[in-house]
């Protein structure tokens, strides 16, 4: 005789379970729900614990997601911050964003027009080749790459050659974020140090 088993563990479902039962206990049900939740959302933990995010209009214009009125958000102003899940609730504007700050880390790549009807350029191809195992999504437009990690620059950089089309923030900028990862990058953060000293 074959028993059906719990989704996530796999144990045996008993008799003491309904006919309809797809986990063996609660717990299972939870682990199973949060697993199918960080599946669903890419977004590194990293950035999703920080109180760091807003939302943004159709004109790219920060929003604070606190509140039920539309209201302006600003990259230096964390009062007019709220959480990840905050933000994802909110109905201002058309998206969510993270703010960088100066009290962590965390900094952005930002490659405008890296992609054509989903072809990496070359110039680009050469710098996520070199980049750790770290987040990198696309971004809103569908023709840009936001690249994810830790970094210090002290000022963010915008750096034109031939043809290119980078910017380097740490702090004092909020940049889109989509949940898009680019070619199934992990959901995770490295340090892009190395990639930002060649850069500049």
């Amino acid at each position: 005789m074959t028993t059906k088993r719990c989704e996530h563990c796999r144990e045996h479902l008993g008799a003491r379970h309904a006919h309809n039962a797809r986990f063996c206990s609660g717990r299972c049900r939870m682990a199973a729900h949060r697993a199918r939740q960080r599946q669903a959302d890419p977004v590194p933990a990293a950035m999703a614990r920080r109180q760091q995010w807003v939302r943004y209009s159709d004109r790219k214009v920060p929003l604070s997601a606190r509140g039920p009125k539309r209201a302006p958000a600003s990259s230096t102003d964390p009062e007019t911050w709220s959480s990840y899940s905050q933000a994802r609730r909110s109905t201002s504007g058309v998206g969510v964003g993270f703010v960088l700050s100066p009290f962590d880390r965390l900094v952005c790549i930002d490659l405008d027009h890296a992609l054509a009807d989903g072809v990496l350029a070359s110039w680009a191809r050469g710098i996520v080749n070199r980049l750790p195992s770290t987040y990198v999504e696309v971004s809103p437009s569908g023709t840009g790459l936001h690249i994810w990690g830790y970094g210090n620059l002290g000022r963010g950089r915008r750096i034109r050659r031939s043809g290119t089309a980078i910017e380097v923030y740490d702090r004092g900028r909020y940049m889109t974020v989509t949940g898009r990862p680019f070619e199934k990058a992990p959901s995770v953060l490295a340090d892009l140090s190395q990639v930002i000293d060649d850069l500049l």
